[in-house]
């Protein structure tokens, strides 16, 4: 079911990892953000938008999670765009053959026999210093920054001030940072990530994440200030006062297992 978050904006919510996809709707057409998670999900996703006579014209990941790239045929063949470094990192992946076993074993149990794996992953490089979406709808910008992933970007629907923020923002997840890269500093990073969003925030009304729920007014700035917090706790050490960490959502307990890695690996360490 899509449910209108701003003018021109909807988003459909699987309930399996809270994950948000995000619909903008142009002049002839609509983008798609980050579709997922089942194939009977995006199926009816899909339904949903012939059902107000909005083809699918331009998808988007907003970076190389298992979870951002998906897709399913009847959304169409429509060009499916993410940062370059995204790009590459699918180009990676699929170059592997045995990439499909590697993505499966990263898969939830209760959703793996329903994911499309043949469009997995296959993203379209944005042009070089591209600042915009190219297609037939409102200004879409990207904010590209290095917190969570590599090739991560956010979007901002101008007109309709929303910020799609991926894998930012959560109000269930703590801030995950990037584990996966060992030439990076994630901890600078994340906070590098929040900075780029915190210069787009005063123009935005309404943060749709990767996960969780939506955002509106003031909530926006305060959930950039939250993960700012949670993160230079995480760097200099002290206690944890986020409610992502000590009382979890009912069903979101596990989320404290990253909380926990990330103590370990990134915390302060003391004699």
């Amino acid at each position: 079911m899509l449910t209108q978050v701003a003018q021109g904006v909807l988003v459909h919510h699987s309930e399996l990892l809270a994950n948000n996809t995000v619909v903008v709707l142009g002049s002839g057409g609509a983008l798609v953000v980050d579709p997922g998670i089942t194939g009977t999900e995006m199926a009816c996703l899909a339904a949903d938008l012939r059902e107000l006579g909005q083809p699918v014209v331009a998808g988007f990941a907003t970076h190389p999670d298992w979870d951002h790239v998906l897709w399913h045929d009847d959304l169409g063949d429509a060009p499916r765009y993410g940062t370059a470094r995204c790009a590459q990192s699918m180009r990676d992946l699929r170059a592997d053959p045995e990439w499909r076993a590697r993505v499966a074993g990263a898969l939830p149990e209760e959703a793996a026999h329903d994911i499309p794996m043949d469009p997995f992953g296959l993203i379209t490089a944005l042009p070089a210093g591209a600042s915009t979406i190219q297609w037939d709808g409102p200004t879409v910008r990207v904010v590209e920054h290095p917190a969570h992933a590599v090739g991560h970007a956010a979007l901002v629907v101008v007109d309709s001030g929303v910020l799609v923020a991926g894998d930012m923002l959560s109000d269930v997840f703590v801030p995950m940072l990037d584990e996966q890269r060992g030439d990076n500093d994630p901890v600078a990073d994340h906070l590098r990530g929040l900075d780029a969003l915190g210069s787009v925030a005063g123009d935005v009304e309404v943060v749709v994440p990767g996960h969780g729920s939506v955002g509106r007014g003031e909530g926006v700035r305060r959930r950039i200030e939250a993960d700012r917090a949670y993160v230079h706790t995480l760097r200099d050490g002290g206690t944890f006062d986020d409610p992502r960490v000590t009382s979890p959502a009912p069903g979101w307990e596990w989320t404290t297992m990253i909380h926990d890695s990330q103590v370990e690996r990134f915390g302060v360490v003391r004699d």
